[in-house]
């Protein structure tokens, strides 16, 4: 599944693609599990500006003149393109934009578990309610080891589940979680109340170096994750301990190992994370 560093990828380039158009409505093409409304968002969107496309968490949101603005998630295979609007649609293609100047904003999901729905702002910059309830964001000036600190006290989760938890902080998925709690020495199955100040320091300082790394290099690609052009991210070439188990920790030398906790794979070296 796109991760904070994919999502945000995306972000960039369809901002930089989308600012300024018109678009023209909105085509549904069935089969995603929240259905578009096509004809509310053609009603409501049609030949409106794009103001801007920015990211909560790892949702979309592509902004609109006035306040009304899509939505979207992208699932486990979601993406998006942006074709000749005379191009063939693709057989995975839930739905289309009709772009002014011939291109079509096209969002395609093989496995249908994403979405793209129409959504009122309370204000201009402001988020829809569902987005609102959501924890910090990872690179933000609101997310520190203090704030881990405070939502930990009393915790017996383990730290890596408590990390990936929305609640806590945003965007943090399974590569980056087991990524960032390697670099910063801490055994991932550790209860998250038994951390103490320095440790969260050390992981926030660290949670934050991993997703700039991984944004620069343009996320990591495992399985479907593609950019907006089709392409691959590069970060699956820097990964130290995600799927790398039964290999040698690039750290101390000891050997990479795989356990799952909340349901999840999680890689870590036992020698030099405790």
């Amino acid at each position: 599944m796109p991760e904070l560093p994919e999502v945000e990828t995306v972000v960039r380039a369809l901002d930089a693609s989308l600012r300024g158009r018109i678009l023209l409505g909105a085509v549904s093409l069935g089969k995603l599990r929240l259905p578009l409304d096509a004809e509310a968002a053609s009603r409501r969107l049609g030949g409106r500006e794009i103001l801007r496309v920015r990211r909560r968490a790892k949702y979309i949101l592509i902004d609109f003149t006035g306040k009304g603005a899509l939505l979207a998630h992208l699932g486990m295979t979601g993406r998006f393109r942006i074709d000749s609007a005379g191009e063939p649609r693709h057989k995975h293609d839930r739905a289309a934009f009709p772009l002014l100047g011939g291109d079509e904003l096209r969002y395609s999901d093989a496995r249908r578990f994403g979405f793209v729905k129409l959504v009122e702002l309370p204000e201009p910059d402001g988020f829809p309610a569902e987005l609102e309830r959501l924890g910090p964001e990872p690179l933000s000036r609101q997310f520190s080891g203090r704030t881990l600190l405070a939502g930990a006290a009393g915790r017996k989760t383990p730290v890596k589940v408590f990390i990936m938890d929305q609640w806590t902080v945003v965007g943090v998925g399974n590569i980056y979680a087991s990524e960032a709690l390697h670099a910063a020495g801490i055994d991932p199955a550790r209860p998250a109340a038994a951390l103490a100040p320095d440790e969260w320091a050390r992981l926030a300082a660290e949670i934050k170096a991993v997703l700039r790394r991984a944004i620069k290099q343009g996320g990591s690609t495992i399985r479907d994750y593609q950019t907006l052009d089709g392409g691959e991210g590069g970060f699956q070439r820097s990964l130290r301990v995600y799927g790398k188990a039964g290999g040698i920790c690039p750290r101390c030398g000891g050997s990479v190992k795989s356990t799952r906790l909340g349901g999840r794979s999680t890689f870590f070296c036992p020698d030099c994370q405790s």
